[in-house]
């Protein structure tokens, strides 16, 4: 195992194990390194990879600190990731939203507020009959969004947004090349939130993976 590797894993089993918890500020650098077995060197080029995927949060002048491990701050990376996708994996990417949207869907159905449905519908009514595809995905997105969070799960919120980059990008490809795209997106977004509405999880889960699926099956004949 390389140095800094084992510097890595030598932290992280302080974090697992609970020497370190969230928010707690690492020992110098010197009786850390000390402590762990480990060069300064070492120490600090762990530390420098810990902290770009959000582990650990350097801070100049007063010292290093172990983050809030929140989900959404730590899956910042799959997003990051995700943009180096090749185009032939979109398809790839819209089947994990396949299998994922619609549960997160079906789990909202059950939690959203009324004052959460009244605000998806105001943004629905809002974007009109006849908006332009760039306006569409970004409402899309938003309503998507909004959904989701409302499922009480913010692993899967951070999972779904970490994904939003390459399906976005198929999204906005078949509104400008598919001709009822925009009418058959909006029609969609209104029978989820209907579902949404009577608290129907299968009807709210069926047609979230209607909506993805429209998606995954135009690419596939299109590729």
């Amino acid at each position: 195992m390389a140095v800094t590797d084992e510097a890595i894993e030598k932290i992280k089993g302080m974090i697992v194990s609970g020497a370190l918890r969230p928010g707690d500020r690492l020992p110098k650098e010197s009786e850390l390194a000390a402590d762990l077995g480990l060069s300064r060197n070492s120490l600090r080029e762990a530390v420098r990879a810990l902290s770009l995927i959000r582990i650990l949060d350097v801070r100049q002048g007063d010292g290093t600190y172990v983050t809030s491990l929140d989900p959404q701050l730590l899956l910042e990376a799959v997003s990051f990731v995700v943009d180096f996708h090749r185009d032939d994996t979109v398809l790839e990417f819209l089947a994990v939203r396949r299998i994922l949207e619609p549960a997160a869907t079906a789990m909202a159905a059950l939690r959203i507020s009324e004052q959460q449905l009244d605000a998806l519908s105001a943004q629905l009514d809002k974007l009109g009959d006849d908006p332009s595809v760039e306006e569409l995905v970004a409402s899309d997105l938003e309503f998507h969004r909004g959904i989701v969070q409302s499922s009480g799960n913010s692993v899967l919120c951070s999972l779904l947004d970490g994904l939003s980059g390459p399906t976005t990008r198929a999204r906005i490809w078949r509104g400008l090349t598919q001709e009822d795209a925009v009418s058959r997106t909006l029609h969609e977004h209104r029978a989820i939130l209907a579902a949404l509405r009577d608290r129907d999880a299968e009807a709210a889960r069926s047609w979230a993976t209607v909506h993805i699926a429209s998606v995954e099956q135009w690419l596939r004949s299109s590729l």
